[in-house]
């Protein structure tokens, strides 16, 4: 990362900050659920299948908000869209630590989804369109890589909630603490100026669904496919990761936080890591290689019966991996769409994935009533990455 950092700009520099910090922000809140599964079907009386379901429409808000978001952002400008969509996501967070219901659980989450997805898609397009090609994917890389550092701060402070106060109580510090991040991010991007517009598109092309023109609907179907896959195998296995540590495994909270803490690491270098080879190797070579990695280790992670050292070390891998297909994806989508539908592109195949993907935790939830968590999680995020590996074939090549 630093010596592409160093031939960049100071422009190229403060956006690349400002879209890490709020990428591992989102990440911060977001990681927050499948942190409190346990505690919220004790505290307020929740079933798997409930939790599941709560997970798939957080997801399905998602892909919306992610559509509509880019959307926006080719509208009222990158920098615009994404203060608003911060504000909207960080508000949501917070308040969902005063639910009282499933009912009133799942409605927040759904609102915190809408903004997440918003706040990505115009967040990705900024950054493609700002920094310079040859150091694109090496940048967007390592912008997604602040997922991890949200995840990993989201589990440390998870585990000093819940080792210092009652599980009740916990699970709300730790939402209220969604609001804080807002007022960081919000003042950062105020120092980071809008890409110039782009030139303006034929009539027939623009909107939400100019991206189904004849010319578009191949990258945008494909697109929403390779979406699917991305998201189906990462919230297949992470979603339900901590629960299955926790109750399947018996692991402590200390425990389950330094199984995490192995993965979430290599999650890290994967970002770091895949925005380099896509730079050098092409995007759809890079994703294909770690989708085809990701289904080998889910199998030895969650299918055959290893001990707890070896999924110890075998997280490692494990996260890297993982990391390497979402890492990519934000500089493949974004050069396959013209200037003026680049952020409704890249927002609908980022997040018409998590609209199909949205059914997964449900599924995993219930399938986990008869087949047990780790083979209902392990089949699912097989069956996803499989997914990848089919629509990378089927990608055209960039424009």
């Amino acid at each position: 990362m630093i010596r592409w950092y160093r031939t960049v700009g100071p422009v190229e520099r403060r956006t690349f900050w400002a879209c890490l910090s709020g990428w591992s922000l989102d990440a911060f809140d977001m990681q927050m659920f499948s942190l409190a599964i346990p505690a919220l079907i004790v505290s307020l009386g929740l079933s798997r299948t409930d939790a599941g379901l709560i997970g798939g429409i957080t997801l399905f808000a998602g892909a919306l908000g992610g559509w509509l978001g880019g959307a926006l952002s080719d509208r009222i400008g990158r920098v615009r869209a994404l203060q608003v969509t911060v504000l909207w996501f960080a508000v949501a967070t917070f308040l969902s630590a005063f639910a009282q219901s499933f009912a009133q659980l799942a409605v927040l989450k759904a609102l915190q989804g809408f903004g997440f997805g918003a706040e990505w898609a115009a967040g990705a397009v900024l950054m493609a369109e700002t920094v310079r090609p040859e150091h694109r994917g090496k940048a967007l890389g390592a912008v997604q890589s602040g997922w991890a550092i949200g995840w990993g701060a989201a589990v440390l402070c998870a585990a000093a909630a819940f080792s210092l106060l009652p599980p009740e109580t916990a699970w709300r510090g730790l939402f209220a603490l969604g609001l804080l991040p807002a007022l960081l991010i919000l003042y950062i991007r105020r120092a980071v100026p809008e890409p110039p517009r782009p030139a303006p598109v034929p009539a027939a092309e623009t909107g939400v669904l100019g991206i189904f023109a004849p010319s578009l609907r191949r990258v945008t179907l494909v697109g929403a496919l390779l979406g699917l896959g991305a998201h189906g195998g990462f919230h297949a296995l992470f979603t339900w990761l901590p629960t299955y540590l926790s109750t399947e495994r018996g692991i402590s909270v200390i425990g389950t936080a330094a199984y995490l803490g192995v993965i979430i690491a290599a999650f890290w270098v994967g970002c770091l890591a895949a925005g380099h080879l896509a730079d050098r190797f092409g995007r759809r070579r890079t994703v294909a290689a770690f989708a085809a990695s990701c289904m080998g280790l889910v199998v030895a992670y969650l299918v055959l019966p290893v001990d707890g050292t070896t999924m110890l070390l075998l997280g490692a891998p494990l996260g890297f991996c993982a990391a390497g297909i979402p890492a990519s994806l934000a500089a493949l989508f974004s050069e396959r769409f013209p200037a003026g539908l680049r952020g409704t592109g890249v927002g609908f195949c980022y997040n018409a994935g998590r609209l199909a993907s949205a059914l997964l935790p449900l599924v995993v939830g219930l399938a986990s009533e008869v087949w047990g968590l780790g083979l209902a999680i392990g089949l699912s995020a097989l069956t996803s990455y499989a997914l990848v590996v089919l629509a990378v074939a089927l990608l055209p090549a960039a424009r």
